[in-house]
């Protein structure tokens, strides 16, 4: 009788590919075989005829079926790249997407590179905001706040691993924690879906934690409490930004003005959509 012979890592990306209901399905079928075999993608190029181990085959059906089951690809590798950085996520935080970026880059223009200055990333979650600011401003004193202390524990590992260890991490609710302690910028990405959204019930959304995601009935109570406290936490000139959904920008700049920030503005992410809004004390 003769023996079948093992299928090849080519192969069995196509049919994983083919499992997959999404518009990444290929992206996504690499990058679950390439973590089920622990390599790179240079090394999945040239290796794509080799037989495939049987372990290496039950490994990679068992991350299809979570990813076909609607988890994100983030958690089930554990690992999202943001900014420069590759960066530990896990259930206790939210997955950081590209769009946080732009509030990153605003951050960078208004931070000095050869002086230092002080900073406070709310909510750090996997830590994605305040390790990008302290990679590219080593001057910087950050510190970041999150009411997860689980979230913060991931947070310290991706400082850790990225030799950030300027990086302060505290536990408590948005700047709770940070009294008397005054910032030359404070940023952060809160919740800011309304509670009842359908968005919530699918996709990724179903899988992140809530507290991460929604605010109140409008979406906007988090943002509502940042800026009541900031003002009290920012020196003279000191920037307030703040991560919002694409139709908020007109609700956040009005809380800004109504605190007597200067210098308010709307900032349009890198698809065009309105995600940024700061302002000046």
């Amino acid at each position: 009788m003769k023996t079948q012979s093992p299928e090849r890592l080519d192969a069995l990306l196509r049919h994983g590919a083919a499992q997959l209901d999404s518009d990444a399905a290929r992206f996504e079928a690499e990058l679950l075989l390439l973590h089920a075999l622990g390599r790179d993608r240079a090394w999945l190029f040239a290796h794509g005829s080799d037989p495939v181990e049987p372990a290496v085959h039950d490994a990679y059906a068992a991350l299809l079926t979570r990813r076909a089951a609607g988890e994100p690809i983030a958690y089930i590798t554990g690992r999202r790249g943001f900014w420069t950085l590759d960066l530990r996520v896990g259930p206790a935080t939210l997955i950081p997407r590209a769009e946080t970026e732009r509030l990153v880059e605003l951050a960078l223009d208004r931070l000095p590179a050869d002086a230092p200055a002080r900073v406070a990333d709310l909510g750090t979650g996997s830590g994605a905001i305040a390790l990008a600011i302290a990679s590219e401003r080593p001057l910087a004193q950050v510190v970041a706040t999150d009411a997860s202390a689980a979230a913060l524990e991931i947070a310290q590992a991706n400082a850790r691993e990225h030799g950030l260890g300027q990086v302060r991490f505290v536990h408590g609710d948005w700047l709770a924690p940070l009294a008397g302690e005054r910032f030359d910028l404070i940023a952060s990405n809160p919740p800011y879906i309304e509670a009842g959204d359908a968005h919530l019930t699918r996709g990724d959304l179903r899988f992140e934690p809530a507290s991460a995601l929604a605010s109140g009935a409008d979406g906007l109570d988090d943002i509502r409490r940042i800026v009541a406290q900031a003002p009290a936490h920012l020196r003279p000139g000191g920037w307030l930004l703040l991560e919002h959904g694409f139709d908020q920008g007109e609700a956040v700049s009005a809380l800004l003005e109504k605190a007597s920030f200067r210098e308010v503005c709307t900032e349009r992410d890198f698809e065009g959509r309105s995600r940024v809004t700061l302002g000046r004390r």
